[in-house]
């Protein structure tokens, strides 16, 4: 170094270059060659604007802050504008003040500027004619010639490039992307609605002002966050087609939750000026099928006279409480319809509802005040699409029928009852109606609620016909009054279980408003899972809450895991199966502070409900076979062992109810026709393709798609028949009376079907399964557990489970590779990458039939999870569980794509796809 600038100093000498300011003025730089000479100037005009920044703060006695200024790559007066006062407040500390009055006061019009900078120059340069020739600064400016060059671009770039990959000549003409030039242009305004894609641009700059163009390498890294869940942005770099836009990145992203979410913008460990931004959304409109009518029975018990208040809980589209600004109506667009039992409107008694908005509880209050008694139809709709629950029936009761009702429900007797007539029973009309007897109440030494229906043989010997559990899934159907019918207003009871009976009763409208407010009475007051759930858990508290929750010992043999836990709590009571399981394992040192009874449960369901155990099997050998009770179980195995299976999970629950650390997940994977018997519903043909998809392909599908008419080589009959292990024909089971005689046709095929689904997945196993719900209903009442559907009912038993975005992209199939089938599958990754783990669980359900994964995650499940693109557009994505396969169709955008594929994994989810 020493050498160069001495062969240099002559030489500048000759030139009239002997000070700082001379070294800074390119005008009087000496001749070198064309290359050198440019980089040189450059150099020298740097300095120039160094020099001016450092008089401007002189003039305004700042100049102790120029070295720090300068470290943060303030090297211009023309940076003084860009720099933040946020970060020039700490800079300043107590010469803030000064520093803000003197930015004020620079000029913001280019001409009036560059005169500024002129008149600084001209004082930089009088006062160095009083100063020594050679200051550090010059030589600084002089090693950057040709002799220096070199070997200054090495020993100098850490120290003037931060980023060690510039160079020196990067770093002098300002060619290289700082963070502190970028700059965000949001395509929204804040507070900004939920829901559409949200964009915004981030514009990339050189030190110098130039654009930057971006690409992959430059490590542009965006992320979106709201509090601890991370929303996945989508970044397109660039622009292949319009070279103006090269340093451009786009940004998107979808908000569905409503809140405060953060944005930070980086390259490399660097923020963006004003990164991490902070950007509110806001809930959007209301959408009528994702709000919903508080109401927890079909039929809405009224009082003539008096009026009854409801609830509507307005929502967005993805399940956001909307909410209202000032100038707003919040009940606009509500309508209700009124409709006799015949289905004629009543407009004279529309007015009898009338909706107000509730600000305290952003709801609405919907109020129902009828003159007289009555029985109706009503539907509430919103701008004229109905409400998922908005179509309900309702009972007008007198003053007097009023009380009579409200003293049956205060009544701790058992036999509240009412005469009716039976009209039909298992869809046969009786030509002569009978007398029967109506009971609704509790079950005698029990909390739980049914109807029963009762025949007097010889007047005094009392013969159960139905029994009808209290739940949801008991419905009351009232049908219009005739003429004809001398026995009083008719009406029919099912609880899509058993058959349906219809019965005529003048007392119609006090039995069902009895069973109705027995149903208010017993189950939460929102159809959401997760009230549904709380409200589970807490009236399972309430259920043993004169049970402690103490330690209990419970030692156990790892190796005969099964047969010593079923022992050592073979004689426990109710109070024990309440109490907190302290395990040992025999043989083993330890103490239990909650890691072993957590193992204690992994390893008891495991044996349990594993296959290889005998007491569940599976219809298929697949890994990912969902397991049902063994009607072929082996003979060591007893029915006292589904009690103690039952006893496990309703453990299990109970567990749950407390909390905290208690909280317990059944490790298994049942069938849906299992689950669907635990709470009282029917089992149909449908389950086949989630339960035993093998014979669903063979047989099922093939009957449902064969014309049974037409066809002579295909006969069938009302018969199941069972082979053995070899083949060979063991019995014949007639499905119905004289089943073999009954030849099935296609108007029969679905009653077939159904029967068929009846003999094998119910009926062959109904001692195991009453078995199981004694043991599951003797710690969980099933009147909580029936308020639960099926797929609900799995959640709440075995969880969501944890599902890996990563596993899930590593072990898949897709069938498709059209331009447009890639785009949609880029956007159900950046959807499924955003889901919770409840909406991962209905994606589940939706497309394999359960929302639990194979111990060994997505790699074990056959077939693999498979998406397929559908040849349709803007249609619901489909499903076939037989398949594990989701198929997806063309859409015009991201926010369609996602808006359908919601909509298909909630809605659908219920329904064994939407196929």
């Amino acid at each position: 170094m020493h050498t160069n600038l001495t062969y240099l100093h002559p030489f500048l000498l000759v030139t009239g270059i002997s000070s700082l300011s001379s070294c800074g003025d390119p005008d009087r730089l000496p001749e070198l060659p064309p290359g050198d000479e440019q980089r040189l100037q450059r150099a020298a005009l740097h300095l120039q604007q160094k020099l001016i920044l450092r008089e401007w703060l002189k003039e305004h006695r700042l100049q102790h802050h120029y070295s720090r200024l300068i470290a943060i790559e303030v090297a211009a007066l023309e940076d003084v504008y860009w720099l933040e006062d946020s970060r020039a407040s700490k800079l300043m500390g107590k010469d803030w003040q000064i520093w803000s009055q003197a930015r004020q006061n620079l000029p913001t019009s280019k001409p009036h500027l560059d005169a500024l900078k002129a008149q600084l120059w001209s004082t930089v340069v009088k006062s160095s004619q009083h100063q020594d020739a050679w200051t550090w600064g010059g030589m600084l400016v002089v090693s950057v010639s040709v002799a220096g060059l070199v070997t200054l671009a090495a020993m100098t770039q850490p120290a003037l490039a931060p980023e060690a990959r510039h160079s020196l000549l990067q770093y002098v003409t300002g060619k290289y992307l700082l963070p502190a030039n970028c700059k965000v242009i949001w395509d929204w305004t804040d507070p900004h609605r939920v829901g559409g894609t949200m964009c915004f641009q981030v514009r990339f700059f050189q030190r110098n002002g130039q654009p930057y163009p971006i690409c992959d390498t430059d490590q542009f890294f965006v992320e979106v966050t709201e509090g601890t869940r991370k929303v996945v942005a989508i970044s397109e770099l660039g622009s292949s087609t319009d070279p103006n836009n090269a340093n451009v990145a786009k940004v998107k992203f979808t908000v569905r939750t409503a809140g405060q979410y953060k944005i930070s913008i980086m390259i490399g460990s660097n923020h963006i000026p004003g990164s991490p931004f902070t950007k509110t959304f806001v809930p959007g409109s209301i959408d009528a099928r994702r709000s919903r009518f508080i109401r927890p029975a079909s039929t809405v018990v009224c009082c003539a006279g008096a009026p009854t208040l409801l609830h509507i809980e307005p929502r967005d589209e993805f399940g956001n409480g909307c909410v209202f600004t000032a100038d707003e109506d919040p009940v606009e667009g509500y309508k209700v319809e009124i409709f006799d039992l015949n289905g004629a409107p009543v407009e004279k008694l529309c007015r009898a509802i009338s909706f107000t908005y509730d600000k305290v509880n952003s709801r609405i209050a919907v109020t129902a005040l009828f003159p007289e008694p009555i029985c109706l139809k009503a539907v509430i709709s919103f701008q004229n699409q109905r409400l998922p629950n908005g179509d309900f029936d309702i009972i007008v009761l007198s003053s007097s029928d009023t009380t009579l009702v409200h003293k049956n429900i205060a009544s701790r007797k058992h036999n509240i009852c009412y005469e009716a007539k039976l009209l039909s029973i298992f869809g046969q009309p009786r030509s002569k109606p009978r007398k029967v007897l109506c009971y609704v109440g509790p079950k005698q030494k029990s909390l739980l609620f049914q109807v029963t229906i009762k025949e007097m043989i010889l007047k005094f010997i009392p013969k159960r016909i139905a029994t009808f559990r209290l739940c949801p899934s008991t419905k009351f159907h009232f049908l219009p009054h005739s003429t004809m019918q001398t026995y009083g207003p008719v009406f029919i009871i099912d609880d899509g279980s058993q058959p349906k009976i219809e019965l005529a009763s003048k007392d119609r409208n006090i039995i069902a408003a009895t069973f109705t407010h027995f149903l208010l009475k017993n189950i939460g007051g929102s159809e959401t899972f997760k009230d549904k759930q709380d409200f589970f858990y807490h009236e399972v508290r309430k259920f043993h809450s004169n049970y402690y929750h103490e330690k209990l010992s419970l030692k156990v043999n790892r190796e005969k895991i099964f047969e010593s836990s079923w022992k050592a709590t073979k004689g426990f009571s109710i109070s024990d199966w309440c109490g907190n399981f302290e395990v040992t394992f025999q043989g083993e040192q330890g103490i239990d502070w909650g890691g072993l009874r957590r193992e204690w449960f992994e390893l008891i369901c495991s044996a349990l409900f594993d296959p290889r155990g005998g007491l569940f099997c599976a219809f298929h050998d697949k890994q990912q076979a969902l397991v049902h009770p063994n009607a072929n179980r082996p003979p060591h195995l007893k029915l006292k062992h589904y009690e103690f299976a039952g006893k496990i999970v309703g453990k299990c629950l109970y567990e749950s109810a407390l909390g905290g650390t208690y909280r317990q997940l059944v490790r298994a994977r049942f069938t849906r026709s299992f689950l669907a018997q635990l709470i009282g519903l029917r089992v149909h043909y449908k389950y086949f393709e989630q339960d035993d998809p093998d014979l669903y392909l063979s047989k099922i599908k093939y009957i449902l798609d064969t014309d049974l008419d037409t066809t002579d080589s295909l006969e069938v009959y009302f018969v199941e028949e069972v082979y053995d292990v070899s083949g060979q024909l063991t019995k014949t089971i007639e499905l119905i009376p004289n089943g073999s005689k009954v030849r099935v046709t296609n108007a029969t095929k679905n009653q077939y079907l159904d029967a068929l689904a009846q003999q094998r997945l119910c009926n062959n196993v109904r001692e195991e399964i009453d078995s199981f719900l004694k043991g599951l209903n003797g710690i969980i009442p099933d009147n909580l557990l029936s308020i639960f559907d099926e797929n609900e009912l799995e959640l709440l038993m075995c969880g969501t489970g944890e599902y890996s975005i990563a596993d899930f992209r590593a072990h898949h199939i897709v069938n498709g590779n059209s331009a447009e089938f890639r785009r949609v599958l880029g956007w159900f990754w950046a959807a499924v990458s955003n889901f919770s783990q409840t909406e991962m669980a209905r994606l589940l359900q939706f497309t394999t039939g359960c929302s639990q994964l194979p111990p060994g995650g997505f790699q074990e499940l056959n077939p693999r999870f498979q998406i397929t693109a559908a040849p349709t557009f803007g249609s619901l994505p489909t499903a076939h569980t037989c398949f594990n396969q989701l198929c997806l169709p063309d859409y015009e955008s991201y926010e369609q794509f996602e808006k359908a594929l919601l909509l298909s994994i909630s809605e659908g989810s219920e329904g064994f796809g939407m196929v």
